[in-house]
């Protein structure tokens, strides 16, 4: 991907033209993206919510502030690995010294929620609280940040799927000004749609992990029909199969087997 540049956004049948600059400033030798300005909004609006639901699930704001820095650290991390790790080829082992450069894009968010469950699960081992209660109230806060992020993809024009006939579609440089579905605004609706249900779950008496565990099988089904459209997938290597469909037919697997029990068990 290159940010140096200035995209030339069309959306042809809504008669819609924008231009795109990914670099939002430069400060001397900084350079600050809109990328990481939009990631950065939706964290900080996913942390307001939590704060805000706090007394729902007896946490203090000092508490969420270090289970947040925790996570969110690790979620970075694992974010930036899982997306190397499944880069295709061998551009990463050419240049190691780009791995760090997460501002140019390439993150991958099952990653970030394999770093952000590591660093709740810390957290709760440290402190001694319950895991589950603290995943449903945090799973809740980062569809808001992946309903916001995803738009770091719209300006940095990537995570877009096939050709399209559909009004909405999508037409840029990095499209080779072919007209393709907005993979970024699917899941950025689909989010939107899934903070309403687990937002409106968590006003009832549910048992714990029943929120946690809905949202993984909301995303995970949203992420397999997004990632049937789109183009740009991390693959398991030597293999046709896309690393986020695999993940997320697992997650949908662990997650409707929890919520099967959970029901047994009130039944």
């Amino acid at each position: 991907m290159n940010n140096n540049i200035t995209y030339h956004v069309s959306f042809p049948k809504l008669n819609i033209k924008i231009s795109l600059d990914p670099i939002l400033a430069q400060i001397g030798d900084i350079t600050i993206h809109w990328y990481g300005v939009i990631i950065a909004v939706g964290f900080v609006l996913a942390y307001i919510y939590i704060v805000s639901q706090r007394k729902k699930y007896n946490l203090k704001i000092d508490e969420i502030s270090d289970f947040t820095f925790i996570s969110s650290v690790l979620a970075i991390i694992f974010a930036r690995i899982y997306y190397v790790v499944f880069y295709p080829g061998d551009f990463y082992i050419k240049n190691p010294q780009e791995i760090i450069k997460i501002s140019n894009g390439g993150i991958a968010i099952y990653g970030a929620a394999i770093g952000g469950f590591l660093g709740i699960l810390i957290f709760c081992k440290i402190k001694k609280r319950k895991l589950l209660p603290i995943l449903d109230i945090t799973c809740i806060g980062l569809t808001i940040g992946q309903l916001i992020g995803r738009w770091g993809n719209f300006v940095n024009q990537e995570a877009f799927g096939t050709i399209t006939n559909l009004p909405w579609g999508m037409a840029s440089e990095n499209t080779n000004f072919q007209t393709v579905h907005p993979c970024f605004l699917y899941e950025s609706i689909g989010c939107f749609i899934c903070f309403l249900i687990l937002h409106f779950l968590s006003n009832k008496k549910l048992k714990s992990g029943t929120i946690f565990f809905t949202y993984l099988l909301i995303y995970g089904t949203l992420r397999i029909i997004i990632e049937s459209f789109r183009t740009d997938s991390l693959m398991i290597p030597n293999t046709p199969i896309k690393v986020s469909s695999l993940f997320s037919a697992i997650i949908i697997l662990i997650s409707t087997t929890f919520l099967i029990i959970k029901n047994k068990k009130t039944t």
